[in-house]
């Protein structure tokens, strides 16, 4: 649970909630999860998971191998029955009601394309199964090629492609029938990374102009923040923290998620004041006192933990002169040199080891600092986060 959430969340919500139908409690749901429950045998692979999702929402389901993300995902497609609970699309409960006669479709990892066939029969096979005209089959298959830029490659075979082209042909294939919602399954995870985050704008750009709803599994955290309109974190079963892909990086409401959701420095410690305008936490951990701009509500002795992006931190080899609160002392134990950013491993003086990260927005002989060098870790007073969970 998140203890302190400060006042720029509150104005961030007020300043999206026309424009946003999940801060709307008019809005009605596109897609309903309603405590939802799948086991196999004694294992819980879905916890009583209760979910809403949004007409024309690119929406993700993100977590690590075996939180019951792509469960959740086969049991919105019908490939899996719930143990327990209900799903809706559209109004309409999905009880019993086989893949073939839902409104979805679905996109998997291996894109499974037939290899004998072309591109263009590809993308029409499913819809000669579902026998419409030849006509209206050219037509629809022409303006989806014309979609995913696969014109040109119309007549090639599946092994004539390159990776990036496949996914797209698989992509055309899965949206071809007009499904209501569209379902991928680690959708770029076969791409290496520069072509993967080349395609993530593409597939966005494509599904703002269908419209079509889009549900997303994936255990790639930046994919899902970079892609989704919002994101269910999950764990074990159940749905840790739902949000914007903003609203978990600044506020996350636990540790797991916190963690789960870019890096981090986790910091326990005592709550000791908490003021109406500011808290102070006493951590051993740290070796000495964090100051925090607004109140924290909670009560004096409880533990808590600070939260710290890397990014939020700052190195400075004198200590500072305005240095009243939240400066430490340590030497750089680590460096990792990535080009634009650059990443220091600092020893504190207490033995903590924190990661802080700057970008390198100016050309150097050498790097700003080196191994051994004696630094000062500095923060602002409102860049933390504090847990108690």
């Amino acid at each position: 649970m998140l203890v302190s959430q400060g006042a720029n969340q509150q104005e961030a919500q007020a300043g999206v909630q026309s424009s946003q139908p999940w801060n709307d409690p008019d809005a009605v749901p596109f897609i309903r999860f309603e405590k939802v429950t799948k086991k196999f045998g004694e294992f819980y692979a879905v916890d009583d998971v209760s979910l809403d999702i949004y007409r024309h929402e690119l929406f993700a389901l993100l977590g690590g191998s075996g939180c019951g993300k792509t469960t959740l995902l086969r049991m919105l497609a019908g490939f899996e029955e719930p143990s327990a609970g209900k799903i809706f699309i559209d109004g309409v409960d999905m009880a019993g009601v086989p893949p073939y006669e839902r409104p979805t479709n679905m996109m998997f990892q291996s894109y499974a394309l037939f290899p004998h066939m072309s591109v263009e029969t590809n993308v029409a096979f499913g819809l000669h199964q579902d026998g419409y005209s030849k006509s209206e089959i050219k037509d629809r298959v022409a303006d989806m090629l014309a979609l995913v830029q696969m014109s040109k490659f119309a007549k090639r075979k599946p092994h004539q492609l390159s990776g990036g082209q496949r996914q797209r042909v698989a992509l055309a294939r899965s949206l071809v029938k007009q499904p209501k919602v569209l379902l991928l399954d680690e959708p770029l995870g076969a791409l290496d990374k520069k072509l993967r985050e080349q395609t993530q704008f593409e597939l966005v750009n494509i599904q703002e102009k269908l419209g079509t709803t889009f549900v997303m599994v994936t255990h790639d955290q930046e994919e899902a923040m970079t892609m989704a309109s919002r994101i269910a974190v999950m764990n074990d079963g159940v749905i840790k923290q739902i949000g914007t892909p903003f609203e978990l990086y600044e506020y996350p409401n636990s540790r797991f998620t916190a963690n789960f959701l870019g890096q981090v420095n986790l910091v326990e410690g005592t709550l000791i004041d908490d003021d109406e305008k500011y808290a102070i936490i006493r951590s051993d951990d740290i070796g000495g006192d964090i100051y925090i701009d607004h109140a924290v509500q909670g009560h004096e002795g409880t533990t808590l933990w600070v939260a710290l992006r890397p990014e939020r931190l700052r190195l400075c080899t004198e200590k500072p002169d305005d240095s009243g609160h939240n400066c430490f002392a340590g030497k750089v134990e680590e460096i990792g040199y990535l080009g634009g950013l650059s990443t220091y491993h600092v020893r504190l003086e207490s033995g903590m080891r924190i990661k802080v990260s700057e970008p390198n927005t100016h050309r150097h002989n050498e790097p700003r600092y080196t191994w051994e060098d004696k630094v000062w870790v500095t923060w602002e007073t409102g860049s933390a986060s504090v847990l108690n969970q």
